[in-house]
């Protein structure tokens, strides 16, 4: 092992020398912008007042003079309609240039502002038709007639059975009381007051046979799949019983336990949609909402866009729910998590991947708006289907390009996770080398490092502590410079190559003031 002296170790506390270099700040503005839709709040529309000074009855004209009376009347009549068409004219063409919006220039949808071409992924599909026979064209799995194996024209005409089955249906619901009379009303009383929460309500005549029998097998079939789970030791009495939970494409299993609201706490299997974070109980309910979610990426600004990587930052006080559906979702795979609900004194910094079906989650952290400690993350979480791709370096590399913006030192709130403080020291000792390398000096300064590198003085001095780099020989510290350890590094570098890297130029962002 090769050990070259190259500098003598200055240590300084002094506050650091600021420099500025701001970036600015471009906003997103979703597909259906509040501005654009004030602007068109605002046209003013010409009140419809009466066509004209038409008489209003018959006794307004005066049928009983002489011939040119007559004449004189009718004409003025004439006149007067011709006169009314004109006015009338003039006010529909007023009303409709008030409400054309064509001047304006035309809106662009989220996906649309990404180079994809827009197809459906699955092999062989061209993407005409769709599941539910309403669209033409499709373009996510979800919609795919082929991979449901069905075809087009399938999906867009029932079949005899389901018209039968469909009027079968109908007639069993139409066999029902649609009110309950005095009797029925009194029993349901007497029942909810003996035993209130203890015992299921009477269901009895209050919807159709048809209805109570599916929601009684459904019933029983749920209870014996929760034997089943009890039975095989996956689920246990009052404990957490959330095991998978299905995101997206992918059915993960979780760590720790989340505070989910009881009644979802109970279930072995969770389902989220993977664009607006909500939470539900079944695949039906999952189906349903992702028939009609709109979201197709995170709200908030986007800060930072680099290929098919983007970033978004989201106030926890504009955004509360996705911001508590977000901390609850990384609960269930970091262990020192304790914010979940008290999220409007935080910003989070939401970094996904995009392709044709929207922008999905591939992990945030999250950073107070005020930090007393100058902490440039709070929380950091990298999602367990995009681990050990790169994807936890770059938000830890895009935490300290936002302190470096700030003019500010940064460090992670502690105590930080097992995965986390390994991340964080591999990302300080990069930095590290990175700088040792490119250093042509004779003398350093740990507050030289920490400037360039925006990295707080205590972990620099940490990390070369742990890389046996730092020595304290004859009353001085010496920093050694250990080019074995860097040729290492240059090697993975070259061999991993610049994929998952984060671009400065990309960032599109000032620091907030006054939040």
């Amino acid at each position: 092992m090769k050990e070259v002296l190259i500098c003598h170790f200055v240590f300084e506390n002094d506050v650091v020398t600021k420099h500025s270099q701001l970036f600015p700040l471009i906003s997103f503005v979703p597909t259906g912008s509040a501005d654009l839709k004030q602007g068109a709040d605002r046209d003013e529309t010409p009140p419809r007042t009466p066509t004209g000074n038409a008489p209003s009855s018959e006794s307004d004209i005066e049928v009983s003079s002489p011939g040119n009376d007559l004449v004189s009347s009718s004409n003025d009549i004439v006149v007067s309609q011709e006169e009314d068409e004109r006015l009338a004219k003039e006010l529909s063409l007023k009303e409709a240039a008030a409400h054309d919006l064509s001047h304006r220039p035309k809106r662009r949808r989220f996906h649309e502002s990404y180079n994809f071409n827009m197809k459906c992924p699955t092999p062989g599909c061209n993407s005409l038709g769709h599941l539910t026979g309403r669209h033409e064209r499709h373009f996510s799995i979800s919609g795919c007639p082929l991979y449901h194996n069905l075809s087009a024209d399938e999906c867009k005409a029932p079949t005899d059975r389901q018209l039968r089955y469909k009027e079968k249906v109908t007639e069993l619901r139409r066999k029902r009381n649609s009110t309950l009379n005095k009797e029925q009303k009194e029993k349901h009383m007497d029942h909810r007051q003996s035993h209130g929460a203890s015992r299921e309500p009477l269901l009895e005549n209050i919807t159709s046979d048809y209805d109570l029998e599916l929601f009684r097998k459904a019933q029983a079939r749920a209870s014996d799949d929760l034997e089943k789970l009890r039975l095989a030791g996956q689920v246990s009495e009052g404990s957490n019983m959330i095991k998978t939970i299905v995101f997206g494409r992918y059915e993960l299993d979780t760590w720790y336990h989340s505070p989910y609201p009881e009644e979802y706490a109970r279930l072995g299997r969770l389902y989220m949609c993977e664009f607006c974070l909500k939470y539900m109980k079944s695949q039906t309910i999952l189906r349903r909402h992702m028939a009609k979610c709109v979201w197709k990426h995170p709200p908030g600004d986007e800060i930072y866009r680099k290929g098919n990587i983007s970033v978004f930052e989201v106030d926890g006080k504009k955004n509360k729910i996705y911001c508590q559906n977000l901390c609850l979702l990384a609960k269930l795979f970091l262990d020192h998590k304790t914010l979940y609900y008290d999220v409007e004194p935080f910003l989070f910094y939401v970094m996904t991947e995009a392709d044709n079906t929207g922008c999905h989650l591939v992990g945030y952290f999250s950073k107070e708006k005020n930090s007393f400690l100058n902490y440039n993350v709070s929380c950091i979480l990298t999602m367990p289907q995009y681990m050990r791709q790169g994807y936890g370096k770059m938000l830890i590399d895009f935490s300290y390009l936002l302190s470096k913006v700030e003019e500010k030192v940064g460090s992670p709130e502690r105590p930080l996770s097992d995965l986390g403080l390994i991340s964080y020291r591999s990302y300080w000792k990069e930095v590290l080398l990175r700088y040792l390398n490119n250093f042509q000096g004779k003398e350093i300064s740990i507050k030289e490092i920490s400037q360039e590198t925006a990295v707080n003085p205590v972990d620099i001095v940490s990390t070369l502590q742990s890389l046996q780099m730092l020595k304290y020989w004859k009353g001085k510290h010496l920093v050694l410079k250990r080019q074995d350890l860097i040729d290492d590094w240059k090697a993975k570098e070259t061999k991993r190559g610049n994929s998952k890297t984060i671009d400065p130029t990309a960032l599109k962002w000032t620091p907030p003031k006054g939040t």
